[in-house]
């Protein structure tokens, strides 16, 4: 498993370190990968088909075909409707994930809940299910070998005790939290308010006492455009590191409003999405 390094970073002054998950593959990477890690050590014989379900630029649905195409599996993913532009040239992750050898499967609106109900009784044992985002208990592993690797690291910066990672399930700060109770672990809701991080997260396992969800000054819909965010994105980029446009500036938004000591901010990858984002911020750079 490859070792990410650390880098530093100033953001309206201050400095921190960021640990550099986004540099280990370019589609299987940040979190995602960490969260597939005892399916990346699992014999490619032991299964032959991969299903999971979400949106159609998740970060996750483009890791897991990353995935099947090193291990030679299968993989089927179920969506709602595409809309019109996306199924007449599908772009961004949906794409690249389509390229790398994705079946996809289109479900109608009305029927997509039942269908991935559906789902957790059809399978076989020959298939595994990945739940929306890899919300799955297995991610502990991976977050396990995470926290080994920022022990080590952060030696280097004993003033560092609090680390900063965002959470559309929150499966990655849990887990995190629970694998380094020594630290502080920061998240902020990305997807939803703090009431359904915490259920999410409360489906996988208690959540330890060293997680704090930091809950944004203003409400934030998961996935728009909000100038905060670009302005936030561009500076980070200015700094030398590209983050992605879903989650991470709305962690740095709640890191700015709400923290001011030393802290290490975990990368969670996903930057293979902004292509199709910053089609959508484009309008900020008119006004």
């Amino acid at each position: 498993m490859q070792i990410s390094p650390l880098s530093k970073i100033t953001l309206d002054g201050r400095e921190f370190l960021v640990k550099r998950d986004d540099l280990i593959d370019p589609f299987l990477a940040g979190n995602k990968y960490r969260k597939l890690y005892p399916l990346l050590q699992t014999p490619k014989e032991t299964f032959d088909t991969i299903i999971s379900y979400g949106g159609t630029q998740s970060n996750a649905m483009l890791a897991i075909a990353a995935m099947c195409r090193q291990k030679g599996w299968h993989y089927i993913y179920y969506t709602k409707e595409l809309s019109r532009r996306q199924r007449e040239k599908p772009s961004g992750n949906y794409k690249s994930a389509l390229e790398l050898g994705m079946q996809h499967r289109e479900v109608v609106n009305e029927l997509y809940r039942d269908t991935i109900a559906a789902l957790r009784v059809t399978q076989n044992e020959r298939s595994f299910l990945i739940d929306q985002g890899g919300a799955v208990v297995e991610a502990g592993a991976g977050l396990e070998v995470l926290a080994e690797e920022l022990r080590e690291q952060l030696r280097a910066y004993p003033l560092v005790k609090s680390l900063a990672t965002p959470s559309g399930t929150g499966t990655t700060a849990l887990f995190l939290a629970k694998a380094l109770p020594e630290y502080k672990v920061y998240t902020t809701p990305c997807v939803g308010d703090s009431s359904y991080l915490q259920e999410q997260m409360s489906a996988l396992g208690k959540i330890p006492q060293n997680l704090h969800i930091l809950e944004p000054k203003k409400k934030y819909h998961f996935a728009k455009p909000y100038r905060e965010f670009y302005t936030i994105y561009k500076k980070l980029l200015e700094g030398g590191i590209e983050f992605d446009l879903l989650y991470a500036p709305g962690m740095w938004q709640s890191l700015l409003e709400t923290t001011s000591e030393p802290l290490c901010y975990i990368h969670s990858g996903g930057v293979s999405g902004n292509s199709s984002m910053l089609e959508r911020y484009k309008k900020f750079d008119k006004e």
